[in-house]
């Protein structure tokens, strides 16, 4: 018999997100290294990367057991402005010895290809996320987006592939690749960060009233996976459901 997903756990916190988050990824890294000698994570663009500050210069951090993918991805040439992994770059990468083989970008050569880019995407996505012990951190939007998965847009309801392409996405660009919700819910652990007021409303409406059917609201890792909230005090104002300060 399956049991339901695990309720998600929400860590608030007054000051220092970057600490809490770095210390999260930390003990997430130590428990995939004890299991299967490496470390798969997804991440996403917007504000995130800067929040992940508190990983350069960490110690503990073992950057050459890293396998990185992005959560999502503009269909851009790489070093071009809209591009996560530039964005990645310019933040977090290029300030610590990751090995660049470990960074699992999108082809370059495969830009006028969404079918065949995200397809490629998936191949090289699956060797490492099926095994199941992974961490994506995915962000969300004002509007409940998450990673390239827009409020009543069909891949909502993809059941199939692990990566997907958009051609129309609300907000620009409109090219891009996509995790899934088959690969969100796979994982062991998944996170979300939101600070500030101007994610007051729509954190609420993603956990106080989760029928709204927000994307946001849907992911629900399978158990015994779990969903965790890093939420500071602007962006928490609104939010009815139980919060906790953060523990490792």
């Amino acid at each position: 018999m399956h049991q339901p997903p695990n309720s998600p756990i929400v860590y608030s916190l007054s000051t220092d997100l970057s600490s809490a988050l770095a210390t999260f990824i930390v003990k997430a890294q130590r428990d995939s290294l004890d299991k299967k000698g490496r470390f798969t994570i997804a991440l996403s663009g917007g504000s995130l990367p800067k929040q992940l500050k508190g990983l350069i210069g960490n110690p503990d951090v073992k950057w050459n057991k890293w396998q990185v993918f992005y959560a999502d991805e503009r269909v851009v040439p790489l070093d071009h402005p809209d591009s996560n992994h530039h964005l990645c770059m310019n933040e977090l990468f290029q300030h610590v010895p990751i090995p660049p083989a470990n960074i699992h970008t999108l082809d370059p050569e495969l830009l006028d290809d969404l079918e065949e880019l995200s397809d490629a995407y998936e191949k090289e996505l699956i060797r490492e996320f099926a095994q199941k012990d992974s961490c994506p951190l995915p962000r969300v939007g004002e509007d409940g987006h998450t990673c390239s998965l827009f409020p009543g847009h069909e891949l909502l309801a993809e059941e199939d592939r692990w990566v997907a392409y958009v051609e129309d996405s609300p907000k620009p660009p409109p090219r891009r690749i996509t995790l899934t919700y088959p690969v969100l819910n796979h994982a062991t652990r998944v996170a979300f960060v939101a600070a500030g007021k101007g994610k007051a409303d729509v954190l609420s409406t993603i956990l106080d009233n989760p029928e709204v059917g927000l994307p946001a609201s849907r992911v629900k890792p399978v158990h015994p996976g779990q969903l965790y909230w890093f939420v500071d005090d602007n962006a928490s104002t609104k939010l009815q459901y139980p919060k906790l300060p953060f523990q490792v």
